[in-house]
């Protein structure tokens, strides 16, 4: 399948690692990686700086895989233990990626298998819908519906765009968030898959981390338990 949005081919992967040049990084970006070099320290390829570093618990890790002609990371495998691997990626707190009352636009390719589903995983996010403000890509519940979360730093009720259609059938998928004004979608492989909407007022602004594949190292983490590319940000 391909990606008009990225401009780059998807294609299943496999657990081999491959070196290759960094892909074109589209204009306009906040943050981009595409998981091309090594996973201990991955540079931010928009050119902002926003370098990620691997934070783990309980022996969590990723792992480079094939994807297309560069590599992707897969993250642990669900467990039903009572003491999990837990891994995230996270670059700190940084100004540039608080949209405030902006348009924001927010995406990943993700491959996850129908048996990995749970009730809550993480792709992307920064803040917490609990305190301060947030966005957020998840994917939640066993069928394996992603969806968009906006939360103002004023008023926390969570705005939520979910998805008509699952992503956890073992291919490699494209999803994108975007919230234009008052309107906050959700788009699979290009195609609009759910909408709600939102206060033009509506603001996010807050001093979190920028993490991927679950909000941290901790126990309660919403773990991914599935493989990430082409995470990317982008802003106005």
């Amino acid at each position: 399948m391909r990606s008009s949005w990225l401009g780059v081919v998807l294609v299943a992967a496999s657990t081999v690692a491959i070196t290759t040049p960094a892909v074109a990084v589209p204009t306009g970006m906040i943050a981009h990686y595409a998981f091309n070099g090594p996973a201990s320290s991955i540079v931010d390829e928009s050119g902002n700086g926003h370098t990620l570093r691997v934070i783990s618990g309980h022996g969590g890790s990723v792992r480079p895989v094939v994807h297309g002609q560069g590599t992707a990371l897969a993250f642990p495998a669900k467990c039903t233990r009572r003491i999990c691997p837990h891994v995230a990626l996270q670059t700190p707190s940084s100004a540039d990626l608080n949209p405030g009352t902006r348009d924001i636009a927010y995406g990943a390719d993700v491959l996850l298998a129908p048996g990995q589903t749970s009730k809550g995983q993480n792709v992307v996010q920064k803040g917490y819908s609990a305190s301060g403000s947030q966005w957020k890509l998840q994917i939640d519940g066993m069928a394996g519906r992603p969806s968009c979360v906006l939360v103002d730093d004023r008023r926390p009720e969570i705005r939520i765009a979910a998805s008509s259609v699952t992503a956890a059938d073992g291919r490699w998928h494209a999803l994108r968030c975007h919230r234009r004004g008052t309107s906050l979608a959700i788009y699979v492989d290009d195609v609009l898959r759910g909408r709600t909407a939102v206060p033009a007022l509506l603001s996010i602004s807050n001093d979190r981390p920028l993490s991927i594949g679950g909000k941290g190292a901790f126990t309660d983490n919403d773990q991914f338990n599935g493989a990430l590319d082409n995470v990317w940000v982008r802003i106005g």
